[in-house]
């Protein structure tokens, strides 16, 4: 069966199985204190271009996104993002649930847009009650967001700048960052968003690794005691070796960069197909996920032999898919998958 139901189906790079069978039998010290973690550190660090950064590895995206958002805000403050973001609609309220309000906004192709930022911004100060409320403390988005767009370099540069107004840190949910950066419709980079943003992660999950999300803050603003307080939402690997190590290969010869460039021509394969075929695309993405419009009858049809993302329905005929390539995806799978249409 045929499946582009995520970017994370298939296991890992064989660079990363392979080194991990280099060091099966080493001893390494626990929970990141290892050579392969300050490695991979000073590799991020420099396709960061920035030697101050302070980095610290997780094993998946929304135990980042809940770490990161719980240490980064006082109990009093919430944090804004878009109706659409991750934080939002798919993590299962796990920053609700460690006592942070997502305070959310309109989305416009899954970004938040500056103008409506700075309006709740202003509205919540000039509200003399505002001591009665929660506290916009952060702004959460995503680069790629949930439809596969991308923010421009001066769309982050006018949140970094905003949110630097108002003191509160801007964070970037980098999941499948990878696809982003890769874009042929980017002129957003690492070093980009290293200035703009206060703490970003680099998705490994979806991007190549078995597992794992490297966090960096960008200010030497990482929270004091970020170790225990990982550890206490029950988010701190012992075996912190095998995230460092992963990292290491996937930042060694633009590794990261390479195989994130092959998902987006597998991408831009499918798109064409999609189109050649008549069908219409719900949002247009310059990244690895597209999104699909198809009648409910064909999407019933289809399910029998490929797997799928479901999306939305945006009517009683209608279902919307995403078809997500990665890393792995073959341009013979993606052709398989046109003739199925």
């Amino acid at each position: 069966m045929l499946s582009f139901e995520s970017d994370y189906v298939k296991s890992a790079v064989k660079e990363i199985l392979e080194r991990l069978m280099e060091h099966r039998e080493e001893q390494m010290p626990g929970y990141g204190q290892d050579s392969c973690c300050e490695q991979a550190k000073e590799k991020i660090r420099a396709a960061c271009q920035c030697p101050e950064a302070e980095i610290f590895f997780l094993t998946g995206g929304t135990q980042t996104n809940m770490v990161s958002i719980d240490a980064l805000l006082k109990p009093y403050e919430g944090v804004v993002a878009a109706q659409t973001g991750h934080v939002s609609t798919h993590e299962a309220g796990a920053i609700e649930f460690h006592g942070h309000k997502v305070l959310e906004l309109p989305e416009h192709e899954g970004k938040i847009h500056r103008e409506d930022l700075q309006a709740l911004l202003e509205r919540f100060w000039q509200d003399v009650n505002y001591e009665h409320m929660v506290f916009p403390g952060m702004v959460y988005i995503s680069h790629p967001t949930e439809y596969g767009t991308l923010y421009t370099r001066e769309e982050l540069e006018g949140l970094s700048k905003l949110c630097q107004s108002y003191g509160i840190p801007l964070y970037l949910d980098g999941a499948r960052l990878g696809y982003g950066l890769m874009s042929k419709d980017t002129d957003v980079t690492l070093p980009v968003i290293a200035r703009c943003c206060d703490a970003f992660y680099i998705g490994g999950t979806k991007v190549g690794a078995l597992f794992g999300e490297a966090l960096v803050f960008t200010k030497n603003n990482m929270p004091r005691h970020f170790l225990t307080i990982a550890k206490q939402h029950g988010a701190l690997l012992a075996k912190g070796w095998l995230l460092g190590l992963q990292f290491d290969t996937l930042f060694t010869d633009d590794l990261y960069f390479a195989i994130s460039r092959h998902a987006i021509e597998m991408a831009e394969l499918l798109q064409r197909g999609l189109k050649e075929k008549g069908y219409t695309l719900y949002r247009e993405s310059p990244t690895n996920q597209q999104f699909v419009l198809l009648e409910n009858e064909k999407y019933e049809e289809l399910k029998k032999e490929a797997a799928m993302g479901f999306w939305e329905k945006p009517d009683k005929e209608h279902t919307v898919v995403r078809l997500a390539v990665s890393w792995a995806t073959k341009a013979e799978e993606v052709q398989a998958f046109l003739d199925l249409l």
